[in-house]
């Protein structure tokens, strides 16, 4: 169990996050066509817009909050004066609000694709098991809001914000800290460090063009000269 416990949360997060990026720049230098988001608004535009808006709002809330939550230095919270009970209490309800507004979009999206029968023609295997991932991530992450709401001294958050840190910091004991941690809670991290791994083989690698658009802002005006 031991040797299990240092794989799954000890090496295997390096492993997704190779395979994230170097399958990334792979998918975008031999397969630039198949880089785009499919999206299958003008087979059928019902619901999209709810759906989508949702979702995308809900994820990309969940993505920041963890980044921030997890990566941020216990030592900064405490100089703040943020008690751990505090910050434990802040993460459940935002993460509550944010996972509950992907949850209805990604029903919803789920329902479209599934149901029309245009899109669901041409919807590929590889996207509903994509979907039905991202589904039962959040359904397990929302499912830790309901374990924490047990016990709101933080503790578990301090250990899980220490295996995050020691893993972005290569350092080797990061398993340790979530080797006591409830089974609900080691699936999830499991379930969204293979997101990472499936990211590249997907639909999910627009969401680096969407990162990059930001550097439009700062482009050159594009000059067009008349004849």
């Amino acid at each position: 169990m031991n040797m299990f416990n240092q794989f799954i949360f000890g090496i295997y997060p390096y492993i997704a996050l190779i395979i994230f990026l170097l399958g990334s720049l792979l998918r975008f230098e031999r397969e630039q066509y198949t880089w785009k988001s499919d999206s299958s608004q003008l087979l059928y535009q019902g619901r999209l817009r709810q759906g989508s808006v949702l979702f995308h709002i809900g994820i990309i809330g969940l993505f920041f909050g963890h980044l921030v939550g997890l990566l941020t230095p216990v030592i900064v919270w405490d100089t703040l004066g943020v008690s751990h009970s505090v910050k434990q209490i802040v993460a459940m309800v935002a993460g509550g609000v944010m996972g509950t507004m992907c949850l209805i979009g990604l029903l919803i999206l789920l329902h479209r694709r599934l149901t029309d029968p245009r899109i669901a023609a041409v919807t590929r295997t590889g996207d509903k098991i994509l979907l039905v991932w991202i589904l039962l991530t959040l359904l397990l992450g929302l499912s830790t809001i309901i374990v924490s709401a047990g016990h709101l001294d933080g503790d578990m958050m301090v250990q899980l914000m220490h295996w995050a840190q020691h893993i972005f910091t290569f350092r080797g004991d990061a398993a340790a800290y979530v080797a006591e941690a409830p089974v609900l809670f080691k699936a999830h991290l499991f379930m969204g460090m293979t997101l990472f791994v499936i990211f590249p083989f997907t639909r999910l690698v627009h969401v680096w063009s969407g990162f990059a658009s930001v550097g439009y802002l700062g482009r050159a005006w594009q000059l067009v000269r008349p004849r």
